[in-house]
C-alpha cells in the first residue's frame, strides 16, 4: 500500500504538515495509551494482532458447516453490523455471481439495513425454493431494522425445515452476556459468536461481525487478518510521520479541513469497490460528525459518475477534496480487438488491455481535477485480494482514529443516532415512549 499527498500539498499553506505531524503522532500515542474519549471502544486498535488461528478455524468451521448446509446465507444487521462484510464480499465475487449457475459458495445476501416492505416480500418470496440459513448480527438484538427482518426469515425458515433444522441453520453474532438476541440464542441453542464489548460496530470487521460472512462466501479470512496484521505494525506509535500511512493522510485531510475543504469524496475506478466506500463513509460520518465538526464523507464510482457529477467535482464549489483509490493491478485480462472498419474509431486501442484505459482515465481525471481546484490524495493497492482489503479495512481504521482526536471529537459513540429512533418509536406508539407520543403527535397537529 502507497500514499502520495503531491497532488494535495499544494491546496495548504507551507509547513502546514510539519505543524500537523506532530498533531497526529499525539493522537496516534492517545489511542495506543487508551487515554482518550472512548477509550472502552478502543478494541479494534490491536484487534488484527490478537486474533489466534485456532479462533479462526472455529469461525472457520462454522463457516463451512452453514456451506454445507445453505444455498443462501442471509446477512441480517445494519450499519457496521453489514456494511464491512459485504464491501469485502462485493469486492472478492465475481461482478455476475449472483447470475453464474454453477456457484462453488452460497449466495450471500443482506437484510435487516431497511425497513422496505417491497424489499422484505421479494426477498421472502425468492427464498421459498431455496434452502437458506441467516447469520443475525446484533449486539442488543432489539435493533427495529434487523429484529424485524430477522423475525420474519426466521418464521418462515421453521416452517420450511422444522425448529430444529432451522437452529442449525441460525447463527447469532452478539453480545457476550446480555440482550434481547442473547436470550433468544440461549433459549433457542443457537451457536453464536460474541461481539467485544470494547469494538463498535463500525470497527467489527474483524470481529465475527464480517469475518463469518466473509468466511461463508469463499473469502479467505486468514488472509484479509495477515493484511491487517501488517497495516497494524505500519502504523503503530513507532513508525515515524514519513513512513506511517495512516498519520499521513490523517494530517492532511486535517490540514484540507481547517483551509475550507469540508467534503471528502471517495473515488474508486472499480466496481467491485462501491460498498468499500459505503463502508467508509460511515466509519468516517460517524466517527467524525459530532459537536457541529467533521469533513462530510461522500463517494463517486468513476469512470461512471464522471457522467453525472464530473461537472460539479470539477466546476463546482472549491469546499472539496478527493481521496482516490487506485489498483495497480487488476485480477483479470481483456485485450481491446483490432477491427477492420473501426466505426467507433476506437483501433487506437487495439492490443491495450482495458486496464490501461482505465489507468489513463483515471491519471487524466486526477490531473483535470487538480487543474480545477480540487487536491487529491492518491492511496493506492497492489491488487484486489483478501491480504489488500484486509490493509485496507485497517488503513483507514487507524486513520479515523487518528484524525477524529485531532479533530477534538470522541471517535467513537454516535449520540446523534438515536434521535430519529425516539421519534420513530413515539409514532409507533412503542410501549415506554408514552409521553414522548403524546408530545410529537401535538406537534404533527400543530
Amino acid at each position: 500500500m502507497k500514499i502520495s499527498l503531491k497532488n494535495a500539498a499544494p491546496f495548504v499553506p507551507a509547513g502546514t504538515l510539519s505543524t500537523l505531524a506532530a498533531a497526529t503522532a499525539a493522537a496516534n500515542e492517545l489511542l495506543e495509551s487508551g487515554k482518550g474519549a472512548g477509550n472502552d471502544f478502543l478494541g479494534w486498535v490491536h484487534l488484527p494482532s490478537s486474533i489466534s488461528d485456532d479462533f479462526l478455524a472455529e469461525v472457520q468451521t462454522v463457516a463451512d458447516d452453514l456451506r454445507a448446509r445453505c444455498e443462501v446465507v442471509i446477512v441480517a444487521g445494519i450499519g457496521g453490523s453489514y456494511l464491512g462484510a459485504r464491501a469485502v464480499n462485493d469486492a472478492l465475487l465475481s461482478s455476475f455471481d449472483a447470475q453464474t449457475a454453477k456457484r462453488k459458495n452460497p449466495y450471500v445476501v443482506y437484510a435487516g439495513n431497511n425497513i422496505g416492505e417491497d424489499y422484505l416480500a421479494d426477498l421472502m418470496e425468492w427464498l421459498q425454493d431455496k434452502q437458506f440459513g441467516i447469520i443475525n448480527i446484533s449486539k442488543s438484538g432489539t435493533t427495529t431494522e434487523t429484529a424485524l427482518a430477522f423475525r420474519l426469515l426466521r418464521t418462515m425458515l421453521e416452517k420450511q425445515v422444522g425448529k430444529a433444522e432451522a437452529c442449525k441453520r441460525i447463527v447469532a453474532v452478539t453480545d457476550r452476556a446480555k440482550g434481547a438476541l442473547r436470550s433468544l440464542s440461549t433459549q433457542e441453542g443457537y451457536r453464536t459468536f460474541v461481539i467485544p464489548d470494547n469494538v463498535g460496530g463500525r470497527f467489527s470487521v474483524l470481529t465475527p461481525v464480517g469475518l463469518l460472512p466473509i468466511a461463508v462466501a469463499g473469502g479467505d479470512i486468514r488472509a484479509l487478518v495477515r493484511g491487517a496484521q501488517e497495516m497494524e505494525k505500519a502504523t503503530g506509535v513507532d513508525v515515524p510521520y514519513e513512513q506511517n500511512p495512516a498519520c499521513q493522510y490523517a494530517a492532511m485531510r486535517n490540514a484540507l479541513y481547517q483551509f475550507g475543504k469540508t467534503t471528502e469524496i471517495m473515488v474508486n475506478y472499480n466496481p467491485r469497490l462501491h460498498y468499500f466506500a459505503e463502508w467508509w463513509k460511515q466509519l468516517y460520518g460517524e466517527s467524525e460528525g459530532k459537536d457541529r465538526k467533521g469533513i462530510f464523507p461522500a463517494s463517486v464510482d468513476f469512470t461512471t459518475d464522471l457522467h453525472s457529477m464530473g461537472q460539479w467535482i470539477q466546476d463546482g464549489q472549491r469546499t472539496i477534496f478527493e481521496t482516490v483509490i487506485s489498483i495497480e493491478h487488476a485480477n483479470r485480462e481483456v485485450i481491446v480487438p483490432e477491427d477492420k472498419d473501426n466505426l467507433d474509431g476506437l483501433n487506437f486501442l487495439a492490443g491495450k488491455r482495458v486496464d490501461e484505459v482505465n489507468k489513463m482515465a483515471e491519471l487524466g481525471t486526477r490531473l483535470a481535477h487538480v487543474d480545477g481546484g480540487v487536491p487529491n490524495i492518491l492511496i493506492q493497492f497492489d491488487r484486489i485480494d483478501e491480504y489488500n482489503l484486509g490493509q485496507f479495512i485497517y488503513f483507514f481504521e487507524r486513520g479515523c482514529g487518528i484524525s477524529g482526536y485531532m479533530l477534538g471529537v470522541n471517535p467513537f459513540n454516535q449520540p446523534g443516532v438515536e434521535a430519529y429512533k425516539k421519534n420513530m418509536f413515539a409514532l409507533l406508539g412503542k410501549p415506554g415512549y408514552e409521553a414522548e407520543s403524546q408530545a410529537i403527535r401535538a406537534r404533527i397537529a400543530e
